[in-house]
């Protein structure tokens, strides 16, 4: 039988030990994950492997699955949900299957808010103001500029890239994603430098 061939990321292969560092302590008292953009599925499968209390929630869009359910059937571990589909700015959002009234106690994205448009940003935490239960924790991964500056040289050249690919896109400031929060009743907690110019924002719901 033939091994299928799985989507990666060098990415998730370099990052996922300094983000696991942050998560084992800020996921300790958590109890379901709500993944948005899984993609490839490394840091999915590795994060539910790593954090054995949880259970881990991937999504992505339709165009992801396959890869993403391959990889999370292959190398996933028994709290490793099966992949849904979600497409934050069209599809509703899935149910927690632990919470109370389906909202989760959990939420994580890594590289997802650079490859958004600003509308779809907008819609993606108004999803987590709706499905976010009083006291959750939201953790979201990657570059951000701060006073409308960039962290590094490297990070201005690659916002450039973005913005050829698809002018959409692009390094959010993290004054605007954090008044986006706000409007959600989300109160920032931490932030974490991390390799690479990226930053681990964790943000808490108000009870």
């Amino acid at each position: 039988m033939n091994t299928p061939e799985l989507p990666f990321s060098a990415a998730c292969a370099r990052n996922r030990e300094p983000i696991i560092a942050v998560l084992r302590d800020t996921f300790g008292d958590r109890h379901e994950v709500l993944e948005i953009g899984s993609g490839t599925g490394q840091h999915a499968v590795y994060f539910a492997a790593s954090l054995p209390w949880l259970h881990w929630q991937p999504t992505d869009r339709a165009a992801a699955l396959p890869g993403l359910r391959a990889r999370c059937a292959l190398e996933g571990s028994s709290n490793l949900f099966e992949p849904l589909e979600l497409d934050v700015a069209r599809d509703a959002w899935p149910l927690a299957r632990l919470g109370l009234e389906g909202r989760w106690d959990t939420a994580f994205s890594a590289n997802t808010l650079h490859i958004m448009s600003r509308s779809e940003v907008e819609r993606c935490f108004a999803g987590f103001g709706q499905r976010l239960a009083a006291g959750a924790k939201l953790a979201i991964y990657g570059p951000f500029r701060y006073g409308g500056r960039y962290t590094s040289d490297s990070n201005a050249r690659f916002d450039e890239a973005l913005q050829a690919r698809d002018p959409a896109s692009g390094i959010r400031d993290a004054e605007w994603i954090d008044a986006l929060a706000v409007d959600q009743d989300l109160e920032l907690i931490a932030d974490h430098d991390m390799p690479a110019n990226n930053q681990l924002r964790i943000w808490r719901r108000r009870s």
